[in-house]
């Protein structure tokens, strides 16, 4: 059996650039991809990872990775914070959501707290850390949206209901600037 030939066009009754096969005309959508993360907490302190996987070994993060078919948001993240620091967590509250469009992501944080003091590194990890967030390596962080959801987490402490933040980085369809 041959491999289908795709195409980029704009489908009838659509609006944007698909890739489109030539002989049956399937739509492949390429959508972003679903990263969905948890702020631990255990009492006063935070939870952080060192990575142990590319991109950026060697740095600190939150439990966090990418959406599984099936499951919510919440479980993506509760699911994460045992697979990266063996730590069963309360997923709670929506802290926000990062878009971040060169990468093609959308990133969702969820407060959480941590059910036990048990933890220790997972497979995609080197260490895993109880930080007072005076002591957060903020310069060692992997990436801007760990550090965007550790700040808007704390802003939003003090409140009972925390309001998400939103972020998009990169450009927008037409060039328009991004909003950051």
């Amino acid at each position: 059996m041959k491999s289908p030939s795709f195409e980029r066009k704009v489908p009838e009754g659509d609006s944007m650039e698909r890739s489109v096969c030539r002989e049956c005309h399937f739509i492949h959508y390429d959508n972003p991809k679903i990263i969905a993360g948890v702020v631990p907490m255990l009492g006063d302190k935070v939870l952080l990872c060192v990575r142990a996987i590319e991109p950026r070994v060697g740095y600190w993060t939150v439990p966090a990775g990418f959406l599984e078919i099936g499951e919510s948001p919440e479980e993506g993240a509760a699911r994460e914070s045992i697979e990266e620091a063996n730590a069963d967590v309360e997923v709670g509250d929506l802290i926000g959501v990062y878009t971040i469009r060169h990468i093609g992501q959308v990133q969702m944080f969820y407060r959480g707290r941590m059910r036990s003091e048990s933890f220790s590194a997972g497979p995609e990890s080197q260490r895993v850390e109880l930080f007072d967030w005076a002591d957060i390596p903020w310069d060692d962080l992997a990436f801007p949206t760990i550090k965007w959801a550790l700040r808007d987490f704390e802003a939003n402490r003090e409140r009972d209901a925390a309001v998400p933040g939103t972020r998009a980085v990169g450009p927008a369809p037409g060039g328009k600037l991004p909003l950051v």
